[in-house]
Formats: C-alpha cells, structure tokens, sequence
C-alpha cells in the first residue's frame, strides 16, 4: 500500500458524486478516506454507497481540521490531498506520485493560468501569494494554496502542529516544507469548475488571506520581512530630519523624527527575535523519520 487519498468535504454532495465512482474505479485497492467537515447534505450517503470509508465530525472545523483528522488516519507512505468539490481530475494523482518518485517529499498540482472557478480577485489574490512566496524561498512557487498535493506521510506528519483549522493549510505546508529543507516539486494541471457552492466569503476571507501573508514570512524568514520594513521607517525618520533641519537651521531631531528611527529599531529587533524562535521551531525536525507508521 503505496499511498492513501484523504479528502475534506463539507456540503460536497454533487463533487463527490460526479468523481468519487472514477476515483474508486481508478484505485480500487488504494484506501480513500473522506472527512466529512459536519455536511448536512447528502455527503455521507454518497460516500457510503462508493463505498469510501468515512470520517465524520460532529460540527464543522474547518477545512484544515479535516485534513490533519485525514492525515493521521491515512496509512502507506504517501498521502494525496483532493478538494471534494469535484474539480480535480483522478488520472492527475499518477503525475504528481510520478514526481514523488524523483525523489520530492511534496508535489502540488499546479493550476494553469485563471482557473475557471476563480474570481478575479481570488486569481490576483493568488499571483500575489506566489509572488511573495517566490520571494521569501528564492525559487519560483507555481500555485501557494492549491488543495491537490501528494507528500510524504511522515514528513507532513511531523508538521500538523503548525496547521490551522481553516483553509490556509496549503500555504502553511508549502512554506513549512520548504523551510525544513524539504524537496518540493510543482505539476501543472486543468481543474474543472466546482460542483456546489464555494465555502469561502469574499470580506471575511479576504481579511485572512491578507494576514496569510504575514504568516508566510513568519514561517520562513521572518526577518526578510521585517528587516525592510524597520529600514523603511528609520529611513522615514532620517528624512524627516533632514527636511526639518534643512527648513528651520536648527540641527535637532523632531518629535516624529524620533518616533519612526526608534519604531525601525523596535521592528528589527522584533524580527530578529522572531527568526530565533523559528530558527527553535524547526530545531527537532528529523530528515530522516518524521511521526510513526
């Protein structure tokens, strides 16, 4: 048993009824197990009759909550992550277990330019995650926050702690992955339009995502963050200075010249203890075994 499939649904009714037949056809012998995130549709009775074995929550977690109940129950030493919304194509699992056999520890299926399914501002929302990703690991990241992956079990294992409950699980994998010194690899592959209703609010969503973004530089470098930032505002402050001194004569710092050198200093020293405790975060991360079988 190579590999185990884990899929989080909630409310997946349609999704699952159209893929998971073709799934289990695919895969007959392979153990496919979805968490049902506390669905009041017909999610359950779908999985039933394909015969999957089913995970159910008694209340809605979050969609990361369903990924790490799926992952500890997964065996074999790699485990594929789908959304349940129907819009990932089974045949796609060989490519990305193709790419683990190269010798990666996480393969994430790539989405080829605006997906059909994302909003405009979903889709700018994501170039920019990967934008901001590449950056911080100094290689280029294809698609941040794509839900169909395949890893090595041990190794994920080894970061549940650190993922949310919410739908940011990709994100925080991905950077936690490349920040343990792992080997991660992108696949490009078509998605479909969705099956059923999007879970995610453009406003609350939108507020997460945005602080997505800090999460990732606090959970690579926090330092390539921060450290432009403090130069930026005692920058600010010596300006401030200069233009006050070159308008009045007199050579003394003003109030809010004051205020931005010192608050520079105050965001590099947060930084810099920031990239110690990351620096301690990763200190037990063992590249040889990672969890229990």
């Amino acid at each position: 048993m190579k590999f185990s499939i884990v899929i989080p649904a909630k409310n997946e009714e349609q999704g699952l009824a159209q893929f998971l037949p073709r799934l289990r056809e695919l895969y007959p012998q392979v153990p496919i197990i979805v968490v049902d995130d506390g669905s009041t549709d017909g999610t359950c009775a779908v999985c039933e009759e394909v015969g999957v074995q089913v995970l159910r929550q008694p209340y809605s977690k979050g969609n990361g909550a369903a990924i790490k109940a799926g992952a500890l129950a997964a065996k074999g030493e790699y485990i594929v992550f789908m959304d349940g919304d129907g819009q990932h194509n089974p045949e796609d699992i060989e490519l990305l277990l193709a790419k683990l056999d190269e010798g990666y520890d996480l393969v994430v299926g790539s989405r080829s330019g605006r997906s059909s399914q994302a909003s405009i501002a979903r889709w700018s929302a994501n170039a920019f995650y990967n934008r901001l990703a590449s950056w911080m690991v100094n290689r280029r990241i294809d698609d941040l926050t794509s839900g169909f992956r395949a890893v090595n079990r041990r190794k994920f294992l080894g970061f549940l702690y650190l993922l949310p409950n919410g739908f940011s699980y990709p994100t925080t994998s991905t950077m936690a992955f490349f920040r343990a010194g792992y080997s991660v690899g992108f696949v490009p592959i078509e998605v479909s339009q969705r099956l059923g209703n999007s879970h995610i609010n453009v406003l609350r969503d939108g507020v997460r995502f945005f602080l997505i973004i800090f999460k990732i530089g606090t959970l690579y470098s926090p330092l390539k963050v921060y450290f432009p930032v403090s130069v930026l505002m005692a920058g600010l402050g010596v300006l401030n200075y200069l233009g006050g001194t070159l308008s009045s004569g007199s050579w003394r710092f003003t109030n809010m010249s004051t205020l931005l050198v010192l608050a520079g200093m105050v965001v590099f020293l947060i930084g810099l203890l920031s990239e110690q405790l990351t620096n301690l975060q990763y200190k037990d991360v063992d590249h040889e075994e990672q969890g229990g079988d």
